[in-house]
């Protein structure tokens, strides 16, 4: 029973980092392109606004990848969390839980982060359409 408990930790402690990574990612996002808004405020000079859709799209792409990884180490936990103590590998390997190629885009696309992301675009648009 130590050697399923250790290994679950182990997944555990691996969704832990990823969920980190993408509460940062979101913190920096918002930091980066604000900071965008406010270059493009102060020089009157609009390219600024366009430099924001470029880290927006980047850090949703990010978002999404840490999103499909996060996914997959959770049905690597239900999968391990299911095993006979005596069957416990200690494999991070998350190949054989995977559904298929199109789980980051799966990820990319689910309503929360279409929520936040696009809730950022949204805003570098009006922003855009405000200051021309």
């Amino acid at each position: 029973m130590d050697r399923k408990l250790k290994h679950l930790d182990f997944i555990q402690g691996v969704i832990n980092r990823l969920s980190t990574n993408s509460f940062l990612l979101k913190g920096w996002s918002v930091v980066l392109i604000s900071a965008l808004f406010a270059l493009s405020a102060n020089n009157s000079n609009v390219k600024f606004i366009f430099l924001a859709y470029f880290p927006a799209i980047a850090f949703w792409a990010l978002d999404g990848y840490f999103l499909s990884l996060e996914r997959g180490y959770r049905k690597l936990y239900e999968k391990v969390r299911r095993l006979e103590a005596d069957e416990i590998d200690f494999s991070m390997d998350t190949r054989e839980v995977h559904s298929g190629a199109n789980e980051w885009a799966s990820a990319f696309l689910s309503k929360t982060l279409i929520v936040f992301h696009g809730a950022l675009i949204g805003a570098v648009i009006i922003v855009m359409f405000i200051q021309m």
